[in-house]
């Protein structure tokens, strides 16, 4: 479900159903949805009537030129139609290929001490169905016994598995996915047709998609504009009137006034504007994330401010061990030996980087003698791990108190150079293993939080585009602040609770922010409740799910910064294909107006800079141009302008220059070319 970029704009099937689209979506009840398009409508029609009318009454002009601009009056509202429906297509394309994870599967459902076996269509909320290696997902559901490895890559593109177990913040599973090995034991949490699955399916076929408070507060503007322009166009009837006082037979006809009126209105962003919403969507989706509502997205475009977890986000998610640190007379090759013996049997990842920290110092593993040893596995208890060796020996690591309390109830002192070295560490954001060998401390393990290559230039990037960055985490206020500092974040919330998370996001709400936040947990579930933009795991818990607005199926937190960036194009899209939209009318305005009375009056030849072969050609010219220049701005509605991390000033800036001056330029030109052409024929 990756983008293929521009090849995959215009796939044929999808360009043959827009097509067909285009001609159903002329339907009234469909077309009134946009006011600005159900207007050329209604001016289409009133059209044909005049063409019709010409055949018989020389009154009402001549039927080639009449029938020439109701043609590209209707082609003009086919193309608007294209639009929406090729975007639409692009959503559908995707609803395809989700729908073919969704067939029919078998469900091994526990019913008391049995296994019955039922279609998935069977299930209900509530039942439990057990799953093993080879089997279909057959419903969505939280796991609530056992772990497995998932193959998720039907639902998102990607091939490498993934765990999930009962208990934790990945807990939940989606229908349709496999499982590759191990058992597994799932709660159904979704009534049929109401799975994470077909929620996806309406979504991205637009069954569900509403506009948003900036979509209807443009199509409110834009109805202004036409307002005003139907007001100027039955103007210049009395006008034309007035002026014929004096110069007899200056009349303007019912074709160019009515060619006017849609030239002037904003039909560019009027036909665009509805394939724009539905593509941010579509664009939020070949990122793999689900958006509940177009607002979501186009919300995301305004964040002030975003909440990012610091494992796993900001950190590549697990302590490695960095240093070993020897005690004053001890030999520095005899405690890595110590140090890799009792980390032999510890599954845990901080345990495994300490066997490669060692690999690395060029021990081999195969020397290490543990024939007889006995593993001491950690507890919560103890804070503790180690080994007993054959020979008698202990070795013992762990956290600093549990050791020093060890040597301490041994009469062993614990060494002031080592305590300074666990101060030292802990200051620096890192985590001490303290080493003790028969209860001698002999040195520190360093673990630290490793930070993600690259994750200083998105923060700086989210800080240019006016985002501050706040880090959550669990670990106290010291080792909070050194990570904050060494990722680049702009502030942070150490030993975070879910009722701290909750009062920052209102905090800053109360301020006039709006929040953005990812959450893979039930804990999380109130804090993406309460942002205004709340991303949840595909991995994480039915709850977080239900809380957020968005769904990342890549379970990748980090996607919070691309949704920032797709949100922010959306809304610059919209910005900037509005802005050309208007300057084009403008140029229009100008381009037409005194071309239309230059015969009548003279003296507005002088404004008449692009010297348009006539009146007549000069209607036909802007109709045809201001038909055109919608298909050819469908690919930029489809992908998007490009998004640059600037000031909102400068944003403004460039935008005004490139698409305002861009707006006003390209119609003089559009115009005057198809103008040479036409005048060979009229």
């Amino acid at each position: 479900m990756k983008d293929n970029n521009t090849a995959s704009l215009f796939q044929k099937k999808q360009v043959e159903e827009s097509l067909v689209q285009s001609f159903v979506k002329l339907n009234p009840r469909v077309m009134i949805k946009n006011p600005i398009m159900f207007t050329v409508e209604i001016v289409t029609a009133i059209m044909l009537v005049v063409t019709a009318m010409s055949l018989f009454t020389p009154e009402y002009g001549s039927f080639g030129y009449n029938f020439a601009v109701f043609f590209i009056l209707f082609i003009t509202l086919l193309f608007a139609n294209f639009a929406e429906a090729i975007a639409e297509a692009r959503g559908k394309a995707q609803a395809d290929s989700l729908r073919k994870t969704r067939e029919e599967t078998p469900a091994k459902v526990i019913v008391g001490d049995n296994i019955k076996h039922i279609s998935s269509s069977q299930l209900k909320k509530g039942d439990v169905f057990v799953c093993e290696a080879g089997d279909t997902i057959p419903a969505d559901g939280e796991i609530v016994e056992g772990l497995a490895s998932i193959d998720e890559s039907a639902i998102t593109g990607e091939s490498a598995p993934v765990i999930r177990e009962a208990g934790g913040d990945k807990s939940s599973v989606t229908g349709g996915t496999k499982v590759l090995s191990d058992k597994i034991k799932v709660l159904v949490t979704q009534q049929q047709g109401e799975s994470f699955l077909d929620k996806m399916i309406a979504l991205v076929e637009g069954a569900s998609r509403k506009k948003t408070p900036n979509e209807i507060a443009l199509t409110i503007l834009l109805a202004g504009f036409t307002l005003v322009f139907v007001i100027v166009c039955i103007t210049l009837i009395p006008m034309a009137d007035y002026i014929s006082l004096e110069h007899p037979g200056t009349t303007i006809s019912i074709a160019a006034i009515l060619s006017l009126f849609v030239c002037l209105i904003p039909t560019t962003i009027g036909g665009l504007l509805s394939a724009i919403g539905i593509a941010g969507m579509d664009r939020a989706l070949r990122a793999n994330v689900i958006t509940k509502s177009g607002k979501a997205v186009e919300t995301a475009g305004d964040i002030d401010t975003l909440l990012l977890d610091k494992t796993g986000t900001i950190t590549l998610g697990n302590r490695k061990a960095t240093h070993f640190h020897v005690a004053d007379g001890v030999d520095e090759h005899i405690f890595i030996e110590t140090c890799l013996l009792s980390s032999l049997a510890d599954e845990t990842p901080e345990g495994k980087s300490v066997i490669e920290l060692g690999r690395e110092a060029g021990f081999r593993m195969r020397n290490l003698n543990t024939t007889g040893a006995r593993m001491i596995k950690f507890t919560a208890e103890t804070k503790c791990s180690g080994v007993d060796l054959a020979d008698g020996t202990q070795i013992r690591k762990g956290a600093f108190d549990a050791i020093r309390k060890i040597a301490q109830a041994a009469g062993n002192e614990f060494p002031q150079q080592v305590e300074e070295i666990v101060t030292a560490i802990s200051s620096n954001g890192g985590t001490p293993l303290v080493v003790c060998v028969n209860r001698k401390v002999t040195g520190v393990i360093e673990l630290q939080d490793i930070i993600k290559p690259g994750i200083q230039e998105r923060f700086e990037r989210l800080r240019k585009m006016g985002v501050k960055t706040v880090m959550v985490t669990g670990d106290n206020p010291l080792t909070a602040k050194y990570i904050a500092e060494k990722a680049g974040v702009d502030d942070f919330i150490a030993e975070a609770k879910p009722e701290d998370k909750m009062e920052y996001i209102k905090n800053e709400q109360e301020h006039g922010k709006l929040v953005a936040m990812m959450g893979d947990g039930t804990n999380d579930a109130p804090a993406l409740a309460q942002a205004n933009v709340g991303v949840a795991m595909n991995s994480g818990t039915q709850a977080a799910k239900e809380a957020g607005n968005m769904v990342d199926l890549d379970n990748d937190p980090t996607k919070l910064i691309e949704i920032v960036e797709i949100g922010k194009q959306l809304l610059m899209t919209r910005g900037t294909l509005t802005t050309f939209s208007i300057a084009n009318d403008v140029a229009k305005y100008f381009a037409i107006v005194p071309a239309l009375f230059m015969v009548a009056i003279p003296e507005l030849g002088a404004l008449n800079i692009m010297n348009l072969h006539s009146p007549e050609t000069a209607i036909l010219s802007a109709v045809i141009f201001n038909a055109i220049i919608i298909p050819i701005l469908i690919p930029l509605a489809l992908r998007g302008v490009q998004y640059k991390p600037i000031g909102a000033s400068a944003l403004l800036r460039r935008n005004l220059l490139i698409y305002g001056l861009g707006g006003v330029i390209v119609p003089f030109i559009g115009i005057k070319i198809i103008d040479i052409i036409v005048s060979l024929f009229f």
